[in-house]
């Protein structure tokens, strides 16, 4: 058995990097376990709204993420098929008021979100191994780690393990968790796009149009994430040869302005669509194990909440174990109970916000535009859609509950 570090991190994506430099950064030894010789776009992970720039900027992140080309956006606006493009211009969302010294919303593609990461673990002292396989993890007071590098297999003994290894996380099986899934619901697609000089990269835009509710990222220089949310029987348009293009052609939309520079856009990535289900975990935790990121469970991707957990997940896990000399099970209790009504809160806001804005009928229609009238006489009504800007628990708890989004429509 080779020598141990204090932590061994199975996965080096944006969750277990970031975690790596918080520890290295505080002393502690560090190993990094990552299965893939280079990250590759999947479509995913991308925009970090402002709640979680907040949880980067108390981590001591942002600059990380400003050096790698990370762009902030400071506005969202919101249009619609039943509202004029110069109007919901004219009514834009301020992202930088939300929280001190955030400025805004930031977009960053996930390959180099999670390399910028690694180099900075790497250079805050952490053990990065990539071409990771076969990782077997046994929790205990000193859990037990074998994995293959190289065609060697290799015996750990860290003091504690951490489960960064994303959706279907082999290290939540292994400790024997019990993951939870919500029905789907739609699809939700993404594209990442180059060539669109001319179009605004100081908003990012959300709206409903036809059939699919649409998003656009500005990642800056001509780059944009589009994403796209559509009903299960749309798959087939969206995949194979022919995939990307009808994705582009989608974006050619009456509600926005200048959507053909969208449209005319050449693909810069994969086109490739998920389902939305939510999926938690009520116990993240193992002796010697903890889960963090999407290892723990994901939000629906529809509200863009997945880096955003993430992060709050490093801090929380990181304060525990600054906290506690001691690394029992217990320390990690307020962890779990926090995550576990963080992610309840989303998971309602999700919910609401796919059946609202993810459902083309013509009884849908007909709620956005019923809502639309209510919010401009009461622009209190519109609270709900702050929640994945502001995060789980800075507004009101009503607005984290189903009645406040009937109260728009009902």
């Amino acid at each position: 058995m080779e020598s141990s570090p204090d932590v061994a991190i199975v996965g080096a994506g944006a969750a277990g990097a970031a975690m790596g430099i918080v520890l290295a950064r505080r002393g502690l030894s560090v190993r990094l376990l990552e299965k893939s010789e280079a990250h590759v776009d999947r479509v995913r992970g991308e925009s970090i709204t402002p709640w979680g720039v907040e949880e980067a900027r108390r981590l001591g992140l942002v600059d990380i993420l400003i050096g790698a080309g990370g762009h902030l956006v400071p506005r969202l606006v919101v249009f619609g098929e039943d509202l004029d493009p110069a109007v919901a211009l004219s009514r834009p969302i301020d992202l930088t008021t939300m929280f001190d010294g955030v400025g805004g919303a930031l977009k960053l593609a996930h390959p180099k979100i999670c390399q910028a990461f690694d180099d900075a673990a790497e250079a805050a002292g952490a053990e990065l191994l990539r071409g990771v396989t076969r990782v077997e993890v046994e929790p205990g007071a000193r859990p037990v780690v074998r994995y293959r590098l190289r065609g060697a297999t290799r015996e750990i003994r860290p003091r504690l393990v951490i489960g960064a290894d994303g959706r279907g996380s082999a290290v939540a099986r292994q400790i024997g968790v019990r993951v939870e899934t919500d029905p789907l619901h739609h699809i939700f697609g993404g594209l990442l796009i180059e060539g669109a000089d001319g179009w605004a990269d100081d908003y990012y835009a959300i709206g409903n149009e036809g059939n699919g509710n649409y998003y656009i990222f500005p990642q800056g220089h001509g780059r944009y994430r589009l994403y796209y949310a559509y009903s299960a029987a749309r798959r087939r348009e969206f995949a194979g040869p022919d995939g990307a293009k009808n994705f582009l052609a989608a974006f050619r939309l009456a509600s926005i302005p200048d959507s053909e520079i969208i449209a005319n856009a050449r693909p810069a990535g994969p086109c490739q669509g998920y389902p939305n289900a939510d999926s938690w975990v009520d116990r993240p935790v193992a002796p010697g194990v903890v889960l963090i990121g999407d290892a723990a469970g994901h939000n629906d991707p529809t509200i863009g909440q997945g880096l955003s957990i993430a992060l709050r997940d490093v801090r929380l896990v990181s304060e525990a174990l600054a906290g506690n000399p001691a690394w029992t099970p217990e320390i990690f209790e307020p962890y779990v109970a926090e995550r576990r009504e963080r992610l309840r809160r989303l998971r309602v806001s999700a919910r609401e916000f796919s059946r609202f804005r993810c459902e083309y009928t013509d009884e849908a229609r007909e709620r956005r535009r019923i809502a639309l009238e209510r919010i401009g006489r009461d622009p209190s009504l519109a609270l709900p859609f702050q929640v994945p800007l502001r995060g789980p628990d800075e507004l009101p708890d009503d607005v984290y509950t189903p009645a406040v989004w009937h109260r728009l429509y009902g």
